[in-house]
């Protein structure tokens, strides 16, 4: 397994893992996610894979994909309130379903975690939803903690 930026020869591998996701969230919040979609289009994504602000890792076995990290820089510069650091934002990160458990998840991470400190960042964020504890677990153990919650009243 090696770990490399996505092109665009990964789009069909990163759309299956994208479908992956969304049926892991539809599955728990089907009121919030449609089944059976993806976060994006093909489109999209070709856009997102080739803009130097929203770099995309991929996992791959023999040029398959097998994970991906999709990671965005943010950065307040001249905000009122806040301070001007550089942060990568980790949108979504997936393993396909049948190679969990191998450490992948743990090697696209710091994979991140070092483009983030090589690339002048001073944090590393995401967001998980509080339904999916494997994930939740996954990130404390690489050692997140919670910097913000968001809460909800459904109406």
């Amino acid at each position: 397994m090696k770990i490399r930026l996505a092109n665009k020869n990964d789009i069909n591998g990163i759309m299956n893992l994208l479908r992956q996701v969304l049926t892991v969230h539809s599955d728990k919040r089907p009121d919030i996610f449609k089944p059976n979609t993806t976060k994006y289009t093909d489109e999209e994504l070709y856009y997102i894979i080739t803009n130097p602000l929203t770099p995309v890792f991929v996992a791959v076995d023999d040029e398959v994909v097998i994970g991906h990290c999709f990671c965005k820089f943010i950065q307040h510069s001249g905000d009122n309130s806040l301070t001007d650091i550089k942060t990568l934002y980790i949108d979504d990160l997936c393993i396909d379903e049948n190679e969990r458990g191998k450490h992948i998840g743990t090697a696209l991470y710091e994979y991140a975690l070092s483009f983030a400190k090589d690339n002048g960042c001073y944090n590393l964020t995401l967001n998980v939803w509080a339904t999916n504890e494997s994930a939740m677990k996954f990130y404390e153990a690489m050692g997140l903690s919670v910097q913000k919650i968001v809460m909800e009243k459904i109406l």
